[in-house]
């Protein structure tokens, strides 16, 4: 499962494009070079939430759930503050934001102002897509295969087959990228590198 296709798929990235004016080419390419942070973000935020998976869950619906994601493809305008308040619980800091932003203008040439107002926007669309997805019964270990599939798609992998995990299972293998079977110090690093 690639995130960046389910939004468009389901029409999300035309009404991003519709909502900042600009082309839905323009949209694609902002989403994809701010998703990989966004997932990151989560990723992030999965290791220091108090029961991990389950705990995302509970944060999600805190936050608004699966109504984030209906919010942003109602006809009515997304109420942005929204996606702020799902940024400050994945990157902690406006200054994180700006960062995210600065770097996929480098990625696309997109203009930063306009990467800054997508970001909360798609925020909300990937913390609405993960609550819906996980709203089946079994909160931690669906919401870790939505988490990893999604972040699997991004990271044109996901197949990736190592036990270990430190109790995170598949996402657990995902997040391990150099395959010394601990995930922690990739996530470390890449927390680390988010918050320069």
């Amino acid at each position: 499962m690639n995130i960046a296709s389910v939004l468009k798929q389901t029409g999300a990235i035309g009404k991003v494009a519709q909502q900042l004016g600009v082309n839905e080419q323009v949209a694609e390419a902002g989403a994809a070079a701010l998703l990989p942070a966004i997932l990151g973000g989560f990723k992030k935020t999965t290791q220091a939430q108090p029961g991990g998976l389950e705990g995302l869950g509970g944060l999600l619906g805190g936050l608004g759930g699966g109504g984030l994601f209906d919010a942003v493809v109602s006809p009515e305008p997304t109420p942005v503050e929204k996606g702020n308040d799902v940024l400050g619980q994945i990157f902690g800091s406006k200054e994180v934001s700006r960062q995210v932003a600065g770097n996929a203008s480098a990625q696309t040439g997109i203009d930063p102002s306009l990467l800054k107002k997508m970001l909360p926007i798609l925020a909300m669309l990937v913390a609405g897509y993960l609550a819906k997805q996980s709203g089946g019964g079994q909160p931690g270990g669906g919401l870790g295969g939505i988490l990893g599939g999604a972040l699997g798609g991004l990271l044109g992998g996901g197949g990736q087959s190592a036990p270990a995990g430190g109790g995170l299972g598949g996402l657990g293998s995902l997040l391990d990228m150099d395959g010394d079977g601990n995930p922690l110090d990739d996530i470390i690093g890449m927390a680390g590198k988010m918050a320069r």
